[in-house]
């Protein structure tokens, strides 16, 4: 999934590390001939790389970045309060994570990633969802559940 980088720092390792957009840290090295990146090694090329894109293997794998706060909580629904807004596809706001709670029966889930997350949910189950991502809710039978928004600590 493409993010834009938002700043830099330097690593615990000594490594600069690109703070992004979805509220994952990357580390960007150059070492050569693998890592071919001399600009970050430059403090006015590696500034001229804030708002660039780059791929995030964790979004796309839709792995929540640790140290995140709770924003607030929706819900509870169920299949017959669950927003009309929910069941057709969305979006989480941009620097902002989902997380998708079942607490009773089943829920199917469908995120346009690639490839596709089609997934069905039964209680006890969770899915974080990534800021900006395209995903629906589709009523399995009789469901409660939450979704819960996660972003940086205030």
């Amino acid at each position: 999934m493409i993010r834009v980088i938002d700043g830099f720092h330097v690593g615990d390792d000594g490594d600069w590390v690109a703070e992004m957009s979805c509220l994952h840290n990357q580390h960007i090295r150059h070492r050569p001939p693998f890592q071919n990146r001399p600009w970050i090694n430059n403090d006015a090329e590696r500034s001229g790389h804030v708002g660039s894109s780059i791929e995030c293997p964790l979004c796309d794998r839709a792995e929540m970045p640790e140290g995140l706060s709770l924003l607030r909580t929706a819900g509870p629904w169920d299949q017959d309060r669950l927003p009309k807004g929910l069941r057709g596809s969305h979006r989480t706001a941009e620097r902002v994570w989902g997380m998708l709670r079942v607490t009773e029966g089943e829920v199917a889930f469908q995120m346009e990633t690639v490839p596709v997350v089609d997934v069905c949910f039964s209680a006890g189950s969770s899915q974080p969802i990534p800021p900006g991502m395209s995903h629906k809710v589709v009523i399995v039978g009789p469901v409660r559940l939450v979704v819960e928004f996660w972003g940086e600590p205030r």
